[in-house]
């Protein structure tokens, strides 16, 4: 049995690459290992406890903790801003963060007097306000260690939020969260690992730095004279502790390094995979409590909330719904489904949405007070948590106390089924799970709109019937209004009391499920109930098909309407022969797929005289007929089994 992770391929690298590489290897490691073979090993201990040693290393330590502090006070909110903020001259303030990196020390420690010494540009501004000097300081020595440092924080940093999808927070704030409680709870836990491992890069590079720190702050024994000067003093008298010094800075760097090594690198997602199945403490006990609770606008006194929406932008309708209503949003991709609900969210630039819930606008609220509470198609649930933190997240963002959240939260869970799940966090959890945790989340959360991107998608047939039927019957004594995206005709007709056809971001049809599964409006609509549907223009025998073909109907409206042309696939028959009976639509094909649905067969027929059509027939019929795929055959349509919508 092979190791995972090794290479089980038996291809080897080209020469012309590896020769190189094990040169640079070498060169590498040849001056680490010039320090090793010179050390004075029995004088190591003399060496590193002598009084010099011991107060430059106290030092290093003190200067290097500091500097890692302040790069962390500044440099997170730098990260962030570079990480999620558009503004004018973002290019130029990533240079300026970049540049200490590539700037000699020396040059940087002569930046840093000419701005903070005594006759530099703050210098005597800080002296004569604040009686402080940060030249020939320790405080001078932290300002320089922290100048060359920070960059280490603040690009892995902007890293490992730039790799964070912007979905969890967009999630964490529809449950109710402020973005102060957004920031501590969700974004700064899931970059967690770019966080450890820039302030160890920084902790280290800081405990390392050398010529900023002696140009600007000097060497000065207990006060300025950290580790690595300590080094250059000792190289020029006395090489051999020099030499054990640094050694000792080598032995740090590595372990820092040896620390990170495939343990804090990465993103949230692989941080998410390695987590044991059955660890794991619940972060939302300890979760901190960031911000207020959002200040709320008042609800109607009978806690029912009705909708009224005005959406313009990519796209554009009028939506109203009273209380109680589910909405079911279907269409093609690229219709503007998404759209809609993030613009109900406050969430997208694309569309703007006038709302009004419950006779109070909230369009001008942002999205955590809106009370919209959102689950978008992959669930987003918080990999830090578990799942009853990830339920109770919205309870304890509106102000309930812990131990109330997480009574509401296991019942949530329970009624979803997942309740023996409370304790694992969503790497532990299949697809069909956390899509239910995720729904319980939004459940929740008290929400006056709730919008449901495809929410039983994950789900396979007899989980799914389950949840919908969970779903419904919470759906039943909903005070508020419900939109859920589906591509699934049985949620939308079992779920919805309407059904919202989008196409090109604006409104095809608004009806109820029995009227839009009878007369759908959109080509798509009708595809996706199984049914034949072809565009085209009415004509005085019945429809002009675009893809070219005439369609006889019974019943056409009047000549010129653009129409939709609907056959359901049970109204085809399918023939060996050219038939002579009825049908007034027979056309030629070619048997291009065969599929099951259930008890039958769905047979996919292309011509050259029609559009492609589907026909349903019994797998006995097909067995008759002989047919396979590239079988030539007859189709058969009765003018009374043609449905024509006008567009």
């Amino acid at each position: 049995m092979k190791r995972a992770g090794l290479r089980t391929s038996g291809a080897r690298p080209p020469l012309l690459l590896a020769l190189p590489a094990i040169v640079a290897v070498a060169f590498l490691a040849l001056p680490l290992a010039g320090i090793l073979v010179r050390t004075e090993w029995s004088e190591l201990a003399d060496h590193l406890g002598s009084p010099g040693t011991v107060q430059a290393l106290k030092l290093s330590l003190l200067v290097s903790l500091w500097a890692l502090g302040l790069s962390l006070v500044l440099g997170i909110p730098l990260a962030w801003l570079l990480a999620r903020v558009p503004f004018p001259g973002k290019a130029i303030v990533r240079s300026l963060v970049l540049l200490p990196m590539v700037l000699p020390p020396t040059v940087g420690g002569v930046a840093l007097l000419l701005a903070f010494g005594r006759r530099g540009l703050l210098g005597p501004w800080l002296e004569d306000t604040f009686g402080i000097t940060l030249p020939f300081h320790t405080s001078g020595a932290v300002v320089a260690a922290t100048f060359v440092a920070m960059p280490f924080l603040v690009i892995s940093l902007e890293g490992a939020l730039g790799g964070l999808r912007p979905r969890y927070e967009e999630t964490a704030a529809s449950l109710g969260a402020s973005p102060l409680r957004v920031f501590l709870t969700v974004t700064l836990p899931m970059v967690a690992p770019g966080v450890v491992a820039g302030a160890a890069l920084t902790w280290a590079r800081a405990l390392g730095e050398f010529g900023a720190t002696i140009t600007f702050a000097g060497n000065l024994p207990g006060t300025t004279q950290t580790l690595p000067l300590q080094v250059y003093l000792l190289l020029q008298d006395e090489p051999e502790a020099a030499t054990s010094v640094s050694l000792l800075l080598l032995a740090i760097a590595m372990g820092v390094l040896v620390a990170l090594r495939g343990r804090w690198t990465g993103t949230p997602a692989d941080r998410e995979r390695r987590t044991p199945p059955g660890t794991g403490t619940e972060p939302g006990a300890t979760e901190p409590a960031a911000g207020a609770a959002p200040v709320l606008p008042s609800a109607p006194s009978d806690g029912r909330w009705a909708l009224h929406a005005e959406v313009t932008g990519f796209t554009r309708l009028t939506l109203d719904a009273e209380p109680g209503t589910t909405i079911a949003v279907v269409g093609p991709n690229g219709a503007g489904k998404t759209t809609l609900l993030r613009a109900l969210l406050g969430l997208t630039p694309r569309a703007h949405a006038d709302l009004t819930l419950g006779g109070v606008d909230v369009t001008s609220l942002p999205p955590h007070r809106r009370r919209v509470a959102w689950v978008p198609q992959d669930g987003a649930l918080f990999p830090h948590m578990t799942a009853l933190a990830n339920t109770a997240y919205g309870l304890r963002a509106q102000g309930v106390s812990r131990s109330q959240a997480r009574r509401e939260a296991q019942a949530w869970l329970d009624r979803l089924a997942v309740g023996h799940l409370a304790h694992r966090r969503p790497g532990q959890l299949s697809g069909g799970q956390a899509g239910r945790v995720a729904l319980a989340r939004a459940l929740a959360a008290r929400p006056r709109l709730l919008v449901l991107d495809e929410p039983l998608a994950a789900l396979d047939q007899t989980t799914r019937a389950h949840v919908r039927h969970t779903l419904r019957t919470h759906l039943t004594g909903f005070g508020g209004v419900c939109l859920i995206v589906t591509h699934d005709p049985v949620e939308a007709v079992s779920l919805a009391d309407r059904v919202l056809v989008l196409d090109g971001g604006s409104a095809l049809q608004d009806a109820t499920p029995t009227e839009v599964t009878r007369h759908p409006r959109s080509p798509w609509v009708a595809r996706m109930l199984g049914r034949n549907a072809w565009p085209g223009t009415a004509t005085a025998e019945g429809v002009a098909l675009d893809g070219g073909g005439v369609l006889i109907a019974a019943d056409p409206p009047p000549p010129g309407t653009p129409a939709l042309a609907i056959v359901a696939p049970e109204a085809v028959s399918v023939h060996r022969e050219k038939p002579a009976g009825s049908p007034r639509n027979v056309w030629p094909g070619t048997v291009r797929e065969i599929t099951g649905s259930g008890s039958r067969l769905r047979i996919l027929i292309a011509s050259d005289e029609a559009p492609d059509l589907v026909a349903e027939i019994t797998p006995q019929a097909a067995a008759e007929l002989g047919l396979a795929d590239g079988v030539s055959v007859w189709t058969g349509v009765k003018a009374t089994e043609t449905t024509v919508v006008s567009l």
